[in-house]
């Protein structure tokens, strides 16, 4: 673990207060990490369960409780079958408006509540649509190219931690999935990999999973979506829309520099993880300790 993640962690009430976020000795550490469990569907391609990972004390997140995923406005009807056998209590997106326009509301099985949480994405699909249909390779270079994308990206990961309204409607999903006989849940945006994945990497830290599998979660989502976003790619080339789809490539990825965006504007603005869940989302110590006790087993 680097010096700055180190930091995070340095609050001394932390490890009580939240599972162990601290880094475990390495011989506690699990050596290899543990499958994915992916819900395979036929109109979304990463939706997955978030249980199965092991803590540092090792016990390990259960499943079948916090699922994490894309967008659902796509799902066939064999879809809903399966997500039916999940027994899901609600489902929360946090898509903006012009999101759920463009790609639709969600298909959810009968009986599944739908929760309407958005998070704003810093003019991330505005930004892109924008890009994409100027259809000028010139502009495109300008608006995407040279890093901007990656920069780009970074500074959205910022205004999870830096905007009042995001940090509220993470904290009230963490106290969600902390609240005693409250039923399964999954929560999902777009892509289901930068707004959800800051809530699912959350998730698995403060209920003692070690940063480095909390993160091969977060970053799992490349793997999940590779072949879908290469389609897209060449989609675009073929229909005239861009000469160079390789400038989304930063937009459509996870990349390690997005975290660490974010968790440098934690140490920047709260001093550590705990002091940021506890001061910024507005977790107290009842609500870390019923996390853990729900999720971990």
């Amino acid at each position: 673990m680097s010096l700055s993640r180190r930091a995070l962690l340095s609050s001394a009430g932390a490890a009580v207060a939240v599972g162990a976020l601290a880094p475990s000795p390495a011989s506690a550490r699990p050596r290899t990490a543990d499958p994915i469990r992916q819900i395979a569907l036929q109109g979304a391609v990463n939706v997955r369960d978030l249980g199965g990972r092991r803590t540092v004390d090792g016990g390990r997140v259960r499943h079948g409780l916090v699922f994490r995923g894309d967008h659902l406005g796509k799902l066939t009807d064999a879809d809903l079958v399966v997500l039916g056998g999940l027994g899901l209590a609600r489902a929360v997106d946090f898509r903006i408006p012009l999101e759920v326009a463009s790609d639709g509301a969600d298909r959810l099985p009968a009986g599944v509540t739908a929760v309407s949480r958005p998070i704003t994405d810093d003019g991330l699909y505005g930004r892109l649509q924008a890009a994409i249909g100027s259809r000028d390779p010139v502009r495109q270079e300008q608006m995407l190219g040279g890093g901007r994308a990656a920069a780009f990206m970074s500074g959205v990961y910022r205004t999870f931690v830096t905007d009042a309204a995001n940090r509220e409607a993470f904290g009230r999903t963490l106290r969600e999935l902390a609240a005693p006989g409250s039923g399964p849940v999954l929560h999902h945006c777009t892509s289901g990999k930068d707004r959800t994945g800051w809530t699912s990497w959350l998730v698995l830290r403060l209920v003692g999973v070690p940063e480095r599998l909390a993160t091969e979660d977060y970053l799992a989502s490349n793997a999940f979506r590779a072949a879908h976003d290469a389609r897209v790619r060449e989609g675009l080339r073929q229909a005239g829309l861009m000469q160079d789809p390789g400038l989304i490539v930063p937009l459509q990825e996870v990349r390690t520099e997005y975290l660490d965006a974010a968790l440098a504007e934690v140490r920047a603005g709260y001093g550590s993880l705990y002091r940021y869940v506890t001061a910024g989302l507005g977790l107290d110590l009842r609500t870390l300790a019923g996390l853990r006790e729900r999720l971990v087993g």
